[in-house]
């Protein structure tokens, strides 16, 4: 039987492994392409619901857009309609302030006629000329007192050998006065190992060079503890226009004894006079006698009403102007110092001036026959210079060291950090630094150690603005025309009482612990407060200098004195504080903490602060509070702006509250305002 025939195509063609990689590629790209169809589906349905939603957030956002602007527009047409309601009524509560300078110029007069009839001799201060004569007159007697001192120094000395200690052989003594401290200490056995002077009872002493010791010399401390010293306008580039004018509102005067009314007004108010008198003599031929006269009375009456009314006005400008150019800058910068030179606008001397001298120890006296001879020279006390003026005569360069001088500090001042030393240039008129060298400071002992290479006049000087900017501050009502300012700084808490036209010093806290001081408890007027804390080097009120040498959150000073001037309006009720959004916001704002505050004498329980902004012209409520994250000037739910602080305080205060702010006293008021523009809380905290 023969073999079968093969079918035809029974037989599998083989693939190769290029045909089979091929397939698998063009498996992958179908399925690839099938996968991309169903996500490109998938992604244009993504993007047709993002346009979708993002169409619908759109359009309820322009609609949120478009009823804030209606609301919006509402507040701004309900506010537009009660603005010149709330501005009159604002001006007629801020009349407390011509007022209380009103009853400062009756005071004034007061004091005249009372100083007038005592006829004692002392000087008018309003007349220019006597009190020229008298400040002439009190230089002169300055000196004699000063001179007086000095003649007692000049007995003690020639004196000197029948003072002397048993011990050293050496006289010291101490002749101390309410403000004056002498030092006088003679080197009578010139002995080179008494070279430590130090005064009994004192801390005060000197470490003398080996030449000093063993020559014919006497050193005398004089310390004044006031500055008599330093020029009263150290800044010479300031025109003296400027700075007299500055210094006159410095002292926080107004400078009218009587408000006189421009000519211009008095012209035209004598036309409406005439006028309405002609007015009324014309009804003069059909009325009766007696009701003439009763119009003219009452002519009379409007005429002084009106003039009353101008010069209130006035005085109003008058004082609005003097608050403001209390928080004014100066655009010019001081004098440009030479090396070495004090700048007095950015350090304050303190405890006084220490004059240091080394004279020639004059002729001792001698007992003869039981007399005391005393030989007085002619020419009286002369310094010893030192170092001479020629050194050729002595080998080594370091014969004349300078002396070790250990000084006590004033125990009324406050030094934050070490006091710098400075001596006074009498060609420059001005303190100098160099000359001392390795300084050092004890504050608990208050002893300041330093060497002195020349003698002569000393201070010792801190920074001005060591307390500035403040990190925070506080004012709290305690009673009706009285509260409590609180201003904390990087090294103290300072707590100021205003009572009336009184202010007091309540507390200074150092590391939170009470730090004494004589000012405590004494009551005061506004300025003459201010210049006893800065001699106790308790500066807290900035100058118009005080820019150049601060980095400062600067506030338009129109927009900072209406918030003052309002916030001293309220202050009877309500407590006002620090906040920190107020360094977020523009210069033409101000942001504050506000809150209702009517238990005497007693600290805020836990506060519940509004937050407000106020821009001088509109105030309003914020949407966020202290503790939010970022700022925003959103306005608050269901509250609208008013024209003025005062009114939008008023929107949420109670009767109680505006009760004790209607009986506040016009006095109080300014003295708030005043020591709040003097500190200016908004541009340096």
């Amino acid at each position: 039987m023969g073999p079968k025939a093969k079918k035809p195509g029974s037989k599998k063609k083989k693939i190769t492994k290029a045909e089979r990689l091929k397939l698998l590629q063009e498996e992958e790209e179908r399925r690839q392409k099938e996968e991309g169809t169903k996500y490109t589906v998938i992604l244009f349905s993504h993007i047709e619901e993002a346009r979708v939603k993002y169409e619908k957030e759109e359009m309820e956002r322009l609609e949120m857009e478009r009823i804030e602007k209606e609301k919006w527009q509402q507040l701004e047409a309900k506010d537009l309609e009660r603005r010149k309601e709330e501005l009159e009524e604002l001006y007629y509560l801020e009349g407390c302030f011509p007022e209380a300078e009103k009853l400062k110029q009756e005071n004034r007069l007061l004091s005249q006629w009372k100083h007038y009839i005592q006829c004692d001799g002392s000087p008018d201060p309003s007349v220019a000329q006597e009190i020229n004569t008298f400040i002439s007159l009190w230089k002169e007697e300055t000196n004699e007192t000063f001179e007086e001192v000095i003649a007692k120094s000049k007995l003690v000395l020639y004196q000197a050998s029948t003072l002397a200690d048993l011990d050293s052989g050496n006289m010291e003594k101490v002749i101390q006065d309410e403000n004056v401290t002498l030092y006088v200490w003679a080197n009578l056995k010139k002995n080179p190992r008494y070279r430590s002077v130090r005064f009994s009872e004192t801390q005060t002493r000197f470490e003398l060079p080996r030449i000093l010791a063993t020559s014919d010399i006497a050193l005398r401390l004089l310390h004044t503890h006031y500055d008599h010293v330093t020029p009263p306008f150290p800044v010479r580039a300031l025109s003296q226009e400027r700075t007299s004018t500055e210094a006159h509102f410095v002292e926080g005067e107004v400078n009218v004894v009587e408000t006189e009314i421009p000519e211009d007004f008095e012209e035209e108010h004598k036309q409406r006079e005439n006028e309405s008198i002609s007015v009324h003599e014309e009804e003069i031929k059909i009325e009766e006698q007696v009701d003439t006269e009763v119009q003219r009375s009452s002519v009379q009456e409007e005429s002084k009403a009106t003039k009353y009314e101008l010069e209130m006005k006035l005085l109003s400008e008058t004082v609005s102007a003097a608050q403001l150019l209390l928080i004014e800058n100066t655009s010019e910068k001081p004098y440009f110092f030479e090396d070495d030179e004090v700048d007095t606008c950015q350090f304050t001397m303190l405890g006084g001036v220490y004059h240091l001298d080394i004279l020639e120890l004059p002729p001792q006296c001698k007992p003869v026959k039981g007399w005391m001879i005393m030989e007085i020279l002619k020419e009286g006390l002369q310094k010893y210079i030192y170092p001479p003026g020629t050194t050729e005569d002595f080998e080594t360069e370091n014969a004349f060291p300078p002396v070790e001088v250990i000084l006590e500090v004033h125990e009324n001042v406050i030094f934050f950090e070490n006091p710098m030393v400075a001596r006074w240039d009498a060609e420059g008129k001005h303190w100098k630094t160099d000359g001392i060298s390795n300084v050092s400071y004890k504050s608990r002992e208050r002893l300041i150690t330093f060497n002195l290479e020349t003698f002569g006049p000393i201070t010792l000087i801190q920074d001005t603005h060591i307390n500035m900017p403040y990190q925070s501050w506080e004012l709290r009502p305690l009673d009706v025309n009285k509260v409590l300012l609180t201003v904390i700084t990087v090294f103290t808490e300072i707590q100021i009482q205003i009572k009336e036209d009184l202010c007091m010093l309540a507390s200074i806290k150092l590391d939170d612990k009470k730090h004494p001081s004589v000012l405590e408890g004494k009551w005061m007027n506004p300025i003459s407060f201010i210049i006893a804390l800065k001699e106790a080097g308790l500066n807290i009120f900035p100058t118009g200098h005080s820019h150049f040498y601060v980095v400062i959150n600067h506030k338009v000073p129109l927009v900072e004195m209406k918030a003052c001037r309002q916030m001293a309006l309220l202050s009877s009720a309500f407590a006002f504080g620090w906040s920190r959004w107020n360094a977020h916001c523009d210069s033409k704002k101000v942001v504050l903490k506000v809150m209702e505050h009517l238990a005497k004498e007693e600290p805020i329980q836990n506060p519940d602060w509004t937050l407000l902004m106020f821009s001088g012209d509109r105030a309003q409520r914020l949407k966020i509070d202290e503790y939010s994250e970022t700022f925003s000037e959103a306005l608050k739910e269901e509250t609208e702006f008013h024209s003025t602080l005062y009114h939008m305080v008023k929107d949420f205060a109670s009767k109680e509250a505006m009760e004790k702010i209607r009986s506040s006293n016009c006095q109080f008021i300014n003295s708030v305002c005043h020591m709040l523009l003097s500190i200016r809380l908004f541009s340096y905290s």
